[in-house]
């Protein structure tokens, strides 16, 4: 467990007990770009306050399961509400609520992604 780890459990701060990872492929209307509907995706979750990494192929968000989800349905019903006629997304889930998930732990290795 890192220090800062620690840090937030003296604190009273619980780490959180999941990751998921989203790629939100929205159906457009004629066939636009999906770049500005991505970043309304993204903006859903920066407002959510999660913890959260973009990445070229997906973004992962660190937080509590259900409040994740939660953002999950938000980012769909939000491409929907911009005129999209359907989205897919693939989503993976990292669930341990016993020891917590953290995005920072598991890339402990690869601080860079290298």
């Amino acid at each position: 467990m890192a220090a800062s780890d620690n840090n937030d459990e003296k604190a009273g701060n619980q780490m959180a007990s999941a990751l998921v990872s989203i790629q939100i492929l929205p159906t457009t209307p004629g066939g636009e770009s999906v770049i500005p509907y991505v970043d309304r995706a993204i903006e859903i979750i920066k407002a959510a306050g999660v913890p959260y990494r973009v990445a070229p192929l997906e973004t992962t968000m660190e937080g509590e399961l259900s409040h994740l989800l939660s953002v999950v349905q938000s980012m769909s019903e939000a491409m929907t509400e911009m005129g999209c006629p359907s989205v897919i997304s693939q989503i993976k889930i990292y669930y341990n609520p016993a020891n917590g998930a953290s995005m920072d732990r598991l890339l402990e290795k690869y601080p860079d992604g290298q």
